[in-house]
């Protein structure tokens, strides 16, 4: 089962201006083949389907923390999308094209469909496909593959950071890499663990330290990069066997931590009267606080 938690991952900033062209790019990281959507369930899918949780419970217990990470992560890159979107239009009577400038974004669908919010789609507005996760049965090539999906991810990060400079994407883009880059190394370590094989002297792909991108070295600077989460009160603690040693960029002693980050407040989304979203009006909320005192017998 999984618990959900009223929190983001990390703090986002409050944006000064809207980028809707670009809230388009980050939806590939989202929704892209090597977008969240895709390593959230290849891992969900790989640990429902895992054989022989008993026996090899550490390479289990690896992906299955993993996988709840997974999720918070596609809620941030989602609210990092709305809060790009957020001032794109402006209220107004139907016949003064509220929204105009809708017609002049690269993704419509942001706008007729999903009311300024993120798709589960890629940037070129194709919806996130199921044919992207890919669960073997087979451990050692599972592993591999999930090695390969976040050097992906890892690169299309960096490329949509390189697109642009909106405060929310690099922020967001700043913690993945970071966050991205322990993944690759939790899942490089498994593999040796199995081959013998040093998946890490091939790290990091692209050739580039997240120290290189300003919103990521704040992190890095925090530790982010040494820690793994269970992301649960009481299991998962076998992943201790395999995420142990020290990190190779500092030195300092990789860390599992039982549970989950801080987390940091969920942004709230004003109305936007133009999209009818989310269609309550102020005597709406009246009657509706009324009808729920009654409820309770206020």
């Amino acid at each position: 089962m999984f618990k959900r938690i009223n929190k983001l991952a990390i703090e986002l900033p409050v944006p000064d201006h809207p980028d809707a062209n670009a809230a388009a790019a980050v939806q590939e990281l989202l929704g892209g083949r090597f977008g969240e959507m895709s390593t959230l369930n290849n891992y969900l899918f790989q640990s429902f389907n895992f054989r022989e949780k008993k026996k090899l419970k550490p390479f289990y217990d690896l992906v299955a923390s993993i996988t709840a990470e997974e999720v918070g992560h596609v809620e941030l890159v989602s609210y990092t999308i709305n809060l790009m979107l957020t001032g794109s239009t402006f209220p107004g009577d139907p016949d003064i094209a509220p929204m105009r400038n809708a017609v002049d974004k690269r993704n419509t669908y942001h706008f007729i469909v999903n009311a300024q919010t993120a798709l589960p789609g890629d940037s070129m507005g194709k919806a996130w496909n199921g044919d992207y996760v890919f669960n073997s049965g087979n451990l050692l090539l599972d592993l591999l593959h999930n090695f390969f999906l976040e050097c992906g991810a890892r690169t299309h990060k960096m490329r949509v950071y390189e697109m642009t400079d909106h405060p929310v994407a690099r922020e967001m883009i700043g913690y993945l890499l970071v966050r991205g880059g322990v993944h690759i190394m939790a899942y490089a370590k498994a593999i040796e663990i199995i081959t013998g094989v040093d998946m890490t002297k091939m790290l990091p792909i692209p050739n580039l330290e997240n120290s290189r991108f300003e919103t990521a070295r704040k992190y890095e600077a925090q530790g982010v990069h040494r820690r793994l989460y269970t992301f649960s009160d009481t299991d998962y603690k076998d992943i201790a066997l395999i995420w142990k040693g020290k990190h190779p960029l500092d030195g300092q002693p990789l860390e599992v931590i039982q549970g989950t980050p801080e987390g940091a407040p969920v942004p709230d989304l004003e109305a936007l009267p133009e999209e009818f979203a989310p269609g309550i009006s102020k005597e709406d909320f009246i009657e509706i606080a009324k009808r729920l005192q009654r409820s309770a017998g206020l």
